[in-house]
């Protein structure tokens, strides 16, 4: 007999909790109190819920589950960055990683396990699409990282950014991705500004388009080449949204104040790392405002790329800088555990 998966709190967004009090016969506003415990308080078990009936506690045991669980496994990196293995449904296993810098700390969570993408230069593009994640597998990252510290353990520091830059095209999964988000900037769920939530896309229109006009939340832009024919031969998305098409729809849009929009750009040595190739970004940049964020290759199985040199990079940075363009080079974290840029693969 097939087991029944109860379905998972986390994840829903308050009319969906407000519908599961109302199911229950319970008063639309415990809708309200499953919220503050999930997402306020990130409650991991019903008995938590003080202000919810006995029997209230039991009927929503009985029916639902919440969702949580723990990373099954843990990587530290020498420079203080940790990648976490979550499993997820259908027996896969997803990666996040915790970025500390100060007072600030980063999560690149996942979106899918694997990616439809099948971008040349990326082990996570390379294993193929398994499955998209749903709104909780997502939400369980956020809330369960970091982990409450051990007896003795240093707590760590909390999350103040998120990047939707781990496994996965955000994009594709969006239906997914905007619950979160929701959940993440509503007052009833984590009250964040949408300005610490970043989400990378290789530019998947129309979802681009509802993005920018239902969020407030920062874009960033994978181009890595603007010469087009080199960028269909390394990422197959260019074909069907050509990154001149990309710009063309960002061109009308405000990123003058306090919503960003970065444009990544990997630098593989001898093939997008010469004046050339900074013109070509110059020009299809035009009066949009952005920032370029340069990233180093970061060498993976099977791919027969190469990082460019520190001076190409600063080279490339600087001609940038002279057009007017902000360009910075990303410092790399976690390379020695496989969790810097391109490196996630389970």
């Amino acid at each position: 007999m097939e087991k029944i998966v109860k379905p998972k709190l986390i994840g829903m967004t308050l009319d969906e909790l407000q519908g599961v009090a109302l199911r229950g016969k319970m008063p639309k506003f415990v809708g309200k109190q499953l919220a503050e415990w999930l997402y306020g308080k990130r409650a991991v078990s019903f008995d938590e819920m003080v202000n919810i009936s006995k029997k209230n506690k039991e009927w929503l045991a009985e029916n639902y589950q919440i969702g949580r669980t723990a990373p099954s496994a843990a990587s530290r990196s020498s420079d203080g960055t940790v990648k976490y293995l979550f499993k997820v449904a259908g027996g896969y296993q997803i990666e996040s990683v915790y970025i500390p810098d100060k007072d600030r700390a980063t999560l690149c969570v996942s979106s899918q396990a694997g990616c439809k993408m099948n971008c040349y230069f990326c082990a996570t593009g390379r294993m193929g699409f398994k499955a998209d994640l749903t709104s909780a597998e997502i939400m369980n990252q956020i809330l369960s990282v970091p982990p409450a510290p051990k007896r003795g353990e240093q707590p760590m520091t909390p999350l103040t950014n998120l990047v939707f830059m781990g496994m996965g095209e955000p994009l594709d999964n969006f239906r997914e991705v905007k619950k979160v988000i929701d959940i993440l900037t509503a007052s009833w769920g984590l009250a964040w500004s949408p300005k610490r939530i970043t989400v990378s896309t290789v530019g998947k229109l129309p979802q681009l388009k509802e993005l920018l006009d239902d969020t407030q939340v920062h874009v960033a832009i994978s181009v890595h080449t603007a010469d087009t024919v080199q960028r269909e031969s390394m990422m197959p998305a260019q074909k069907a949204f050509p990154i001149g098409s990309v710009m063309k729809l960002l061109s009308g849009y405000d990123f003058s104040h306090q919503r960003r929009l970065s444009l990544e750009y990997i630098m593989w040595r001898g093939v997008n790392d010469d004046i050339a190739h900074a013109e070509m970004l110059v020009k299809l940049i035009g009066n949009v405002e952005c920032r370029v964020n340069l990233i180093r290759f970061h060498v993976i199985p099977g791919v027969e790329l190469k990082p460019c040199s520190e001076e190409r990079m600063l080279m490339f940075r600087n001609f940038l800088n002279s057009k007017g363009i902000t360009a910075t080079i990303r410092a790399s974290r976690g390379e020695d555990i496989a969790a810097a840029c391109g490196m996630l693969a389970k």
